[in-house]
């Protein structure tokens, strides 16, 4: 009993040490067969160990490449609204990059890249990542050399060091003290393997491999970068949303007294301004500085049109703010109770088209002349709608700054045209005429511009300008750009040209603009994605419209609207520290 008793206990071991070793074999097995596969998907990335060189990291510009243009893509049609049309106006959806046509395909991007370009300060950065660069092409032809294996692992520890470093460092200041010796080695031997005998057919193929890679790279950060250009132009600023919250919040708290002056509102003798606008702080300064210039403001009506998520917020400023004697009404174009059919599910503000296309036949495309075309949105022909009895507006979008007295827009004869506006005369109908098809229009007609526009809405109504534009709108609602070509047709011999003095315009996208010009012009326009409002907005120009803000107002302040008041009380109390003695 006792034997067979020790006999079985020694045999049960033996089969769980078996069972051990099976499910170890298959465990290996399974393993053997997810590495692959997790190779296959391109997880290797995340299984490089401290021993291994990335030589052939997988290229970026594929499924992350085509990732930021789909955003990109996305991004592009909402607002601001930017479009492409060339010289015989077919809608280019791609362009070479290779070839340097940055302007056509990303716009007012690859002005502002290279206004803000900075010089290469980093010099042992860049001097690191070349000696990379050309040790990653020697190391592969050095490894497969037997008697080479001391200079292969030399090469190889030096590649992983000088990776390491750059892992953690961008800038020279970043670099560890003794990055001049590993610099040194590397470039050693870097050297040494220059002088062993290889195949130069084999290095001249690895540096070309490396150099698509690294190509290949460089394009898909440049779509990134663009992308991230086009979000920041396009998302609404961190202040801005904090401002808008804040006054919506105190609009409810505060009850202030809101008095209404619909006698004045729609007083057909009174000028009247309208202002599309879910911005406050941008619609605000348009006014601001409307009011500041004008001789006399009595007369002055502010009609702002904004959306149900900015009505409250709009409301509370304007509560809160006085312009002079000019009376300030905010309305929710969103509002079908009060406005029934003059509405539409969402507010919908100037639509801009950057407009391209050759000085001349023989010019190549990248000495293409680019236009930004802004035109009304679907908002703007609810206006008779809306002021039913008004006979006249003035239309101002809420991206200018009025810099003189407008009053002489009131009495101007306009000889029974419908608008007024700045005309664009670089962008013919003719150069236009592919694009829109078979209608019928005057081929040396030139495209104008909103921004600054004085409407005669009673010969709008009499001809009917709204139901003629939703025809149109919904005859090429398939077509890309339908927008302009349904406005441009809408207007068709419509348009009184106003004086070029009345408006500049290219502040949001046109660094080469004359300051003595800027000073002289009635109105500015910042047409174009880099608005002034935004930190990409050209600085040089920002000051124009900062002025007009109320640099004291305690939310703008408080959600850091204003920048310079945050300077200014940094200044006020570095004068007060030296009044006193301190050393700063």
């Amino acid at each position: 009993m006792k034997g067979g008793s020790g006999g079985g206990g020694g045999v049960a071991p033996a089969k769980r040490r078996w069972r051990g070793l099976a499910i170890a074999v298959l465990f290996l097995v399974v393993l053997s067969m997810l590495v692959p596969l997790g190779f296959l998907l391109g997880l290797h990335s995340g299984f490089h160990s401290a021993g291994h060189i990335p030589l052939q990291r997988p290229s970026p510009s594929g499924d992350r490449s085509s990732h930021i243009d789909n955003l990109v893509r996305k991004l592009g049609p909402t607002l601001p609204k930017i479009s492409r049309i060339n010289g015989k106006a077919k809608m280019k959806s791609d362009v070479d990059e290779s070839e340097g046509f940055c302007d056509l395909k990303y716009g007012s991007y690859c002005i502002w890249r290279e206004e803000n370009r900075e010089e290469m300060q980093d010099s042992m950065v860049k001097k690191l990542k070349d000696q990379l660069f050309v040790a990653r092409a020697y190391f592969p032809s050095i490894a497969k050399i037997p008697a080479q294996s001391k200079l292969s692992g030399e090469l190889k520890q030096n590649i992983q060091e000088v990776e390491h470093v750059l892992s953690e460092s961008t800038t020279d200041a970043d670099l560890p003290p003794e990055i001049q010796k590993k610099s040194r080695r590397m470039e050693a031997v870097i050297a040494r393997a220059k002088s062993v005998s290889l195949d130069c057919n084999n290095v001249d193929k690895k540096l070309r491999q490396i150099f698509d890679l690294t190509e290949d790279e460089a394009n898909f950060h440049m779509k990134q970068s663009a992308f991230l250009y086009q979000l920041a132009v396009q998302t609404m600023p961190k202040s801005l949303h904090c401002l808008s919250m804040r006054l919506t919040v105190e609009y409810f708290r505060d009850h202030l007294f809101d008095k209404e002056l619909s006698e004045k509102y729609s007083d057909p003798t009174l000028q009247h301004y309208v202002i599309f606008s879910n911005n406050v702080i941008a619609s605000s300064v348009v006014i601001n500085s409307t009011v500041v210039h004008a001789r006399d403001t009595v007369n002055q009506v502010f009609h702002v049109l904004t959306d149900w998520q900015n009505y409250y917020a709009m409301k509370h400023w304007f509560l809160r703010n006085t312009f002079r004697d000019a009376v300030v009404q905010v309305l929710n174009i969103e509002d079908s109770d009060s406005y029934g059919k003059a509405t539409l599910s969402h507010l919908t503000l100037p639509v801009e088209f950057r407009v391209s296309f050759p000085s001349n036949d023989s010019a190549p495309a990248i000495h293409n002349r680019t236009q930004y075309v802004s035109i009304f949105s679907h908002s703007h022909y609810l206006l008779p709608e809306i002021f039913k009895n008004l006979e006249k507006v003035v239309v101002l979008d809420d991206d200018v700054v009025v810099q003189q007295d407008l009053s002489a827009l009131w009495s101007l004869n306009m000889g029974g045209k419908v608008t007024g506006a700045i005309e664009i005369c670089s962008v013919k109908m003719d150069q236009l005429q592919s694009y829109l098809g078979e209608h019928s229009f005057q081929k040396h007609s030139c495209s104008w511009m909103s921004g600054l526009n004085v409407i005669d809405l009673a010969r709008w109504r009499d001809l009917d300008i709204s139901e003629t534009y939703w025809k149109l709108v919904k005859e090429v609602s398939m077509k890309e750009g339908s927008a302009l070509l349904a406005t441009l047709l809408s207007f068709q011999d419509q348009i009184y040209a106003l004086d070029r003095v009345w408006v500049l315009s290219g502040l949001g996208h046109d660094y080469g603009l004359d300051i003595e010009g800027i000073k002289k012009a009635a109105v500015l326009h910042y047409n174009g994605n880099m608005k002034p409002w935004l930190d990409l907005g050209i600085p040089k120009y920002k000051e124009y419209w900062k002025k007009f803000l109320n640099h004291e107002d305690q939310y703008l302040s408080e959600c850091n609207i204003d920048n310079e008041l945050v300077l200014r009380l940094s200044l006020w109390i570095l004068g007060k520290l030296r009044a006193q003695g301190a050393k700063c």
